[in-house]
């Protein structure tokens, strides 16, 4: 059997699981860290809840995400997740659902691993969307998922600072409503309200426009031209404005 009848034969079999995703839907790609509470509590011992040098480089890896090729018109992070909604239009490599897996979580893997010094691994998953409607929805679920998650972290990691053991800082909070967390973070000092945005809405990571003046060697003179920069958002607005944020992307 020749090579080329051998290629045509076995590449039946690799692409049998192939799955593309849908023309015509908006594309969500959502990255999680794997294993990410024992590399940060137990090996490198980032402050908890929250640690400025961790967002930092998870703020790094979405900007790594959006610069790679694909086309990603914004980015969100929360923790240790990410999520990256693409342009309407995008179809690189066919829309094949392996390749956008594949690839970003290896960028993120390897963007991570770099910045700090040690193995970390992200997983992907694909999120396709019928409408503009439904792509709100998804942002909006996500912050507030980041709301909720920044409020228990709190609560649990003050109960941990207090002497609790890991049963009794659960075990208390299990259960108990948000005004209970509000009101038990409130009496130990803490006014969740007046805490850091980000740590309890998450970041925005989206491309911005301004204009540099260079020296153009052919004409002699000095012209003004237009460059593309990331910015990040730490003051993400909430509810209908953020609904409103993100259908401007699209």
């Amino acid at each position: 059997m020749n090579f080329d009848d051998l290629d045509a034969k076995m590449r039946v079999y690799e692409q049998s699981l192939d799955q593309v995703l849908l023309p015509e839907l908006y594309l969500v790609a959502r990255l999680d860290g794997n294993r990410f509470t024992r590399l940060t509590k137990e090996v490198c011992h980032f402050e908890a809840p929250f640690d400025e040098h961790f967002r930092d480089m998870m703020v790094d890896t979405v900007k790594a995400l959006m610069n790679y090729g694909f086309r990603v018109v914004y980015g969100y992070t929360e923790s240790d997740e990410i999520s990256l909604l693409f342009h309407p239009e995008e179809d690189t490599f066919g829309r094949k659902v392996r390749k956008f897996n594949s690839l970003l979580a290896g960028v993120a893997s390897a963007t991570f691993s770099m910045q700090l010094g040690q193995q970390a691994i992200f997983d992907c998953r694909m999120v396709p969307l019928p409408t503009v409607e439904r792509v709100q929805d998804y942002f909006l679920w996500r912050q507030e998922d980041a709301h909720r998650n920044s409020l228990n972290a709190h609560c649990y990691w003050m109960l941990r600072k207090q002497g609790k053991s890991v049963v009794e800082a659960t075990k208390m909070l299990e259960g108990q409503s948000i005004a209970f967390k509000n009101e038990l973070l409130f009496q130990s000092g803490i006014n969740f309200d007046k805490l850091p945005s980000w740590q309890k809405r998450g970041m925005g990571v989206y491309w911005d426009t301004y204009t540099k003046e260079g020296f153009n060697p052919i004409t002699g003179k000095t012209e003004a031209a237009e460059r593309r920069i990331l910015k990040v958002n730490t003051e993400l607005p909430l509810r209908e404005e953020y609904a409103g944020f993100i259908k401007g992307f699209l």
